[in-house]
């Protein structure tokens, strides 16, 4: 079972709780229980998991009680998710004492930081395994099966996971997530993810164009493109992204960039969906704004983490970008692709934050409106940058009442942009049953906007185009008229 933290965001009929597709072999004979927290590639390695657990002879399962090793995949960017993670522990200790042959293992960023304290100081799990060493799994459940702690927080140069066949657990068979990179090598000074996850490495876009391929005939319409930071996306024949210079002629010759990944991708599945996540603004070039124009398939979506809207903020931040080369990045979408729908991170609160700089975010907001976004009070991380030099000194109650005030402006948007697709027909994927009814089907439009519409005689996976009558904040409400040409 996967589960996804609570996070404070504006949407409010969001991808839910399709039926979990367990793995299951009828020769495996050992159950495991995966629950996962964070950002989408921890759900997409979870994945990675699964199917290597399944040639160690591992069934998934959703009944905790039942399960011979529990693994949890962690997340260190917010204290909150580290705190649900703890309760999580809580409760797979007092079930192994109940049955004392259970394991429990923390795989994930939180495996990586806090390894001697899980394993020695607290004795609160089995195994600790960092993002780079999943395929070390069957050496380390060994380990624990002869009664011994295992660890492996390695850091890697070059895994990527490409040659490793996904589980899809968290499926609703339509919709699936596709790693492409993995690492960071943008310091920003709040995130931990450079040092838990290492630096940047991309994967073979052969084997990316593989598992798409396998993806379309097994029935997947739409596909999410994953990484730390996609448009940094460089594959020269493997390698991290900081040696290219060092790379022969021919490899930088015959390099693929993500504005041409993108156009790979699209021109492989001429009907699949193409998403991608995430994207930094210092990165993202108009070539990728280009091939996303270029294509109807790629979808007219960008998540463009902005995280503060004050120029001192962002250099204290150490984010490589200004506002007004955001403003200009914005401008170009909006020219290149008029109807782009675009969503942002933002923090409030960050250290030495004043009212000036929280009001140059209201004005940024202001100046984009936004489709949707995700918004935080800063929470120090332990080994960043920030927490080593800054004092975390804007009192609790300044961050929430400013974050409220960032909430309710992206409401008011949010509300601008939903209202704007009032009266169009636009194309939908059908993901799913509503989660407010069982007549209405749930799906999205290009522009990732949730919509909901009665079912007649569609099913899931079918392409629809809706009559878009009416919408609240975050969600569109309409009426099928017919199958859409990709259908």
């Amino acid at each position: 079972m996967i589960k996804d933290e609570s996070v404070e965001k504006v949407i409010d009929e969001s991808q839910q709780g399709t039926p979990l597709a367990l793995q299951h072999n009828v020769k495996n004979t050992r159950k495991l229980y995966i629950e996962s927290y964070g950002c989408q590639m921890n759900f997409s390695d979870s994945e990675i998991v699964a199917s290597i657990l399944a040639k160690e002879g591992f069934n998934t399962t959703e009944l905790l009680e039942e399960a011979d090793l529990v693994l949890v995949n962690t997340c260190s960017i917010r204290e909150k998710a580290e705190q649900t993670v703890r309760k999580r522990l809580e409760k797979f200790n007092a079930v192994k004492k109940v049955n004392p042959g259970m394991k429990v293992g923390v795989l994930g960023c939180m495996a990586e930081r806090l390894k001697s304290k899980f394993l020695e100081e607290e004795k609160i799990v089995d195994m600790v395994v960092g993002p780079d060493a999943y395929k070390d799994l069957p050496n380390l459940i060994q380990e624990i099966d002869e009664g011994r702690n295992a660890v492996n927080v390695i850091l890697s140069k070059d895994e990527t996971y490409g040659d490793v066949a996904p589980v899809r657990l968290n499926s609703n068979g339509v919709t699936a997530f596709v790693s492409i990179t993995r690492g960071c090598d943008n310091m920003c000074t709040f995130c931990v993810v450079p040092f838990t996850r290492g630096r940047e490495r991309s994967r073979n876009p052969q084997s990316i164009l593989e598992e798409v391929n396998d993806l379309w005939e097994r029935g997947f319409r739409e596909v999410t493109l994953l990484g730390q930071n996609v448009d940094s996306y460089l594959w020269y024949g493997g390698g991290l992204k900081k040696d290219f210079e060092k790379a022969s002629e021919m490899q930088k010759a015959t390099s693929v960039n993500f504005a041409k990944l993108l156009e790979l991708v699209a021109q492989a599945q001429p009907k699949m969906r193409i998403r991608f996540s995430t994207s930094n603004p210092q990165d993202m070039t108009l070539d990728v704004i280009e091939s996303m124009a270029k294509y109807d398939n790629i979808c007219k979506y960008i998540h463009l983490p902005v995280q503060s809207g004050s120029n001192r903020i962002l250099q204290a931040m150490n984010r490589l970008h200004t506002r007004e080369e955001y403003f200009e990045l914005i401008d170009n979408i909006r020219k290149i692709i008029p109807d782009c729908a675009i969503s942002q991170d933002m923090i409030t609160g960050f250290p030495t934050e004043t009212e000036e700089d929280h009001q140059d975010t209201l004005s940024l907001m202001e100046y984009v409106k936004y489709d949707f976004g995700f918004m935080f009070a800063y929470s120090e991380r332990p080994g960043t940058l920030a927490e080593r030099k800054m004092d975390d000194d804007v009192p609790e109650e300044t961050k929430k009442r400013r974050l409220r005030e960032i909430i309710d402006l992206q409401q008011k948007h949010g509300l601008f942009r939903t209202q704007e697709h009032v009266g169009r027909v636009e194309e939908v994927l059908i993901e799913g049953p509503s989660k407010k009814s069982d007549a209405h089907w749930m799906g999205r439009n290009s522009q990732n906007t949730v919509v909901v519409f009665p079912k007649e005689q569609y099913q899931v996976g079918d392409f629809v185009n809706v009559k878009i009558n009416e919408c609240t904040s975050a969600t569109l409400i309409g009426e099928a008229v017919g199958y859409s040409k990709n259908n």
